[in-house]
Protein backbone atom coordinates (compact mmCIF):
# COMPACT_ATOMS: atom_id res chain seq x y z
CA UNK A 1 0.00 0.00 0.00
CA UNK A 2 1.26 3.52 -0.64
CA UNK A 3 1.00 4.81 3.19
CA UNK A 4 -3.38 5.02 3.11
CA UNK A 5 -4.83 3.55 5.80
CA UNK A 6 -8.82 2.31 4.38
CA UNK A 7 -11.20 4.00 6.73
CA UNK A 8 -13.23 1.50 7.84
CA UNK A 9 -9.40 0.84 10.04
CA UNK A 10 -9.64 4.44 10.98
CA UNK A 11 -13.11 4.49 12.25
CA UNK A 12 -12.78 0.69 13.71
CA UNK A 13 -9.79 2.87 16.01
CA UNK A 14 -11.74 5.80 17.34
CA UNK A 15 -13.38 5.57 20.68
CA UNK A 16 -17.17 5.66 21.10
CA UNK A 17 -16.94 9.61 21.69
CA UNK A 18 -14.61 10.19 18.65
CA UNK A 19 -17.11 8.57 16.53
CA UNK A 20 -19.77 10.49 17.61
CA UNK A 21 -17.73 14.26 17.22
CA UNK A 22 -17.11 13.08 14.03
CA UNK A 23 -21.32 11.93 13.17
CA UNK A 24 -21.95 15.28 14.49
CA UNK A 25 -19.91 17.02 12.28
CA UNK A 26 -20.60 15.17 9.29
CA UNK A 27 -24.20 15.86 9.94
CA UNK A 28 -23.31 19.49 10.48
CA UNK A 29 -21.80 19.65 7.08
CA UNK A 30 -25.04 18.38 5.61
CA UNK A 31 -26.87 21.14 6.91
CA UNK A 32 -25.22 23.86 4.71
CA UNK A 33 -24.15 23.23 1.06
CA UNK A 34 -24.56 25.23 -2.02
CA UNK A 35 -26.28 23.57 -5.08
CA UNK A 36 -23.35 22.31 -6.52
CA UNK A 37 -22.25 20.00 -3.07
CA UNK A 38 -26.02 19.03 -3.33
CA UNK A 39 -26.37 18.18 -6.94
CA UNK A 40 -22.45 16.06 -6.13
CA UNK A 41 -24.04 14.47 -3.09
CA UNK A 42 -27.06 13.00 -4.60
CA UNK A 43 -24.48 11.61 -7.14
CA UNK A 44 -26.36 13.80 -9.90
CA UNK A 45 -24.23 15.12 -12.87
CA UNK A 46 -25.04 18.72 -14.51
CA UNK A 47 -26.15 16.00 -17.71
CA UNK A 48 -28.94 14.21 -15.63
CA UNK A 49 -30.09 17.58 -13.63
CA UNK A 50 -30.68 19.07 -17.21
CA UNK A 51 -32.24 16.11 -18.40
CA UNK A 52 -34.52 16.10 -15.78
CA UNK A 53 -35.37 19.71 -16.16
CA UNK A 54 -35.18 19.85 -19.96
CA UNK A 55 -32.42 22.44 -20.15
CA UNK A 56 -28.84 21.96 -21.01
CA UNK A 57 -25.84 21.40 -18.94
CA UNK A 58 -25.05 24.78 -19.62
CA UNK A 59 -28.31 26.50 -17.76
CA UNK A 60 -27.35 23.80 -14.61
CA UNK A 61 -24.09 25.52 -14.40
CA UNK A 62 -25.30 29.09 -14.58
CA UNK A 63 -28.35 28.11 -12.14
CA UNK A 64 -25.78 26.75 -9.38
CA UNK A 65 -23.78 29.99 -9.75
CA UNK A 66 -26.56 32.42 -8.93
CA UNK A 67 -26.92 33.94 -5.98
CA UNK A 68 -30.48 34.82 -6.67
CA UNK A 69 -33.42 33.42 -8.38
CA UNK A 70 -36.77 33.01 -8.40
CA UNK A 71 -38.40 30.72 -5.48
CA UNK A 72 -40.09 28.63 -8.71
CA UNK A 73 -36.66 28.10 -10.64
CA UNK A 74 -34.95 26.80 -6.84
CA UNK A 75 -37.86 24.17 -6.19
CA UNK A 76 -37.97 22.86 -9.81
CA UNK A 77 -34.26 22.36 -9.62
CA UNK A 78 -34.20 20.66 -5.68
CA UNK A 79 -37.87 18.70 -7.24
CA UNK A 80 -35.08 17.27 -9.73
CA UNK A 81 -32.92 16.27 -7.44
CA UNK A 82 -36.36 13.96 -5.66
CA UNK A 83 -36.18 16.65 -2.53
CA UNK A 84 -39.11 19.24 -1.73
CA UNK A 85 -38.10 23.06 -0.92
CA UNK A 86 -39.35 24.54 2.07
CA UNK A 87 -39.01 28.56 3.30
CA UNK A 88 -38.91 28.54 6.95
CA UNK A 89 -38.61 31.84 8.57
CA UNK A 90 -36.28 31.87 11.72
CA UNK A 91 -37.16 34.18 14.84
CA UNK A 92 -35.56 34.24 18.36
CA UNK A 93 -38.62 32.48 19.73
CA UNK A 94 -39.27 29.73 16.89
CA UNK A 95 -39.74 29.22 12.94
CA UNK A 96 -42.13 29.53 10.93
CA UNK A 97 -42.68 27.40 7.39
CA UNK A 98 -44.15 30.46 4.81
CA UNK A 99 -46.90 28.79 3.09
CA UNK A 100 -46.98 31.49 0.09
CA UNK A 101 -44.73 29.10 -2.08
CA UNK A 102 -45.97 25.79 -1.58
CA UNK A 103 -48.03 26.06 -5.17
CA UNK A 104 -45.11 27.67 -7.32
CA UNK A 105 -43.83 25.40 -9.01
CA UNK A 106 -44.52 27.17 -13.16
CA UNK A 107 -42.54 26.04 -16.16
CA UNK A 108 -40.52 29.23 -16.23
CA UNK A 109 -36.11 28.11 -17.84
CA UNK A 110 -34.26 27.09 -15.34
CA UNK A 111 -31.68 29.79 -15.62
CA UNK A 112 -34.23 32.32 -15.10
Amino acid sequence: MTGRTPFQTLRAAMTPEQRAKAEAKAAALREDMTLVELRQARQLTQENLGATLHVGQTAIAKMERRADMYVSNLRRFIEAMGGELDIVARFPDGAVKISNFAGIGGKGAAGD
